[in-house]
């Protein structure tokens, strides 16, 4: 077999053992879901696992790390280019953001990443990495932009980052501890956009 084969075989795999991951993660919580169930599920021995993943903790890690990722997957140019036409940058990110919120296999994996980031110290060092700072970074360079266009207020990118970004956040903690007591989320399905009309208000010139 060719050297491609094999790799796409192995890349395959280890997609499949991710997928799994995250399911049983999602319903049995870390500590239900134990390497035995995920080999189990995707069909291989206990022991092929460690072909691809050290221990558990390390599956779980980049678990997290595909649900802590920015919901903007964008280039310095092409985040300029986007901040250059002012609220539709502030929207995409958004609607990213609220697809993120409202996707079944996220939802149950944030809430459990929610409980295990006060016991995992890799796990906050990733959250700050691949969920703050690369968001906070994301939305200072378009703030950035933005201001340099006389678009918005000058002010200090970051800061203005910070308060975009926090209300975000805290309506999908809000829904997801609804979710969690079986309470509908209806009412909050309009905040996403609503709170970018009235960001955006605040800072345009």
């Amino acid at each position: 077999m060719s050297q491609n084969k094999e790799f796409k075989r192995g890349s395959g795999t280890k997609s499949k053992i991710l997928n799994v991951a995250r399911n049983l993660f999602s319903l049995y919580g870390y500590k239900g879901a134990s390497v035995r169930k995920i080999a189990a599920e995707v069909g291989i021995r206990e022991s092929a696992i460690y072909n691809h993943y050290k221990n558990k903790e390390e599956i779980f890690l980049e678990v997290a790390r595909e649900i802590f990722s920015s919901p903007f997957s964008l280039s310095s140019d092409e985040i300029k280019e986007l901040a250059l036409r002012g609220k539709p940058f502030l929207h995409k990110f958004t609607m990213q953001y609220k697809m993120l919120t409202f996707d079944k296999k996220n939802e149950n994996m944030f809430r459990l990443l929610m409980i295990e980031l006060m016991q995992n110290k890799e796990l906050r060092e990733q959250f700050m990495s691949e969920f703050h700072d690369k968001n906070i970074k994301t939305l200072s360079e378009g703030f950035f932009t933005m201001m340099q266009s006389n678009l918005i207020r000058s002010s200090d990118p970051m800061m203005v980052a910070y308060e975009f970004i926090s209300t975000l956040f805290y309506i999908r903690l809000q829904i997801t501890i609804l979710k969690f007591d079986s309470n509908s989320t209806n009412h909050l399905a309009t905040q996403f956009e609503k709170h970018v009309d009235f960001f955006w208000e605040s800072i345009k010139l």
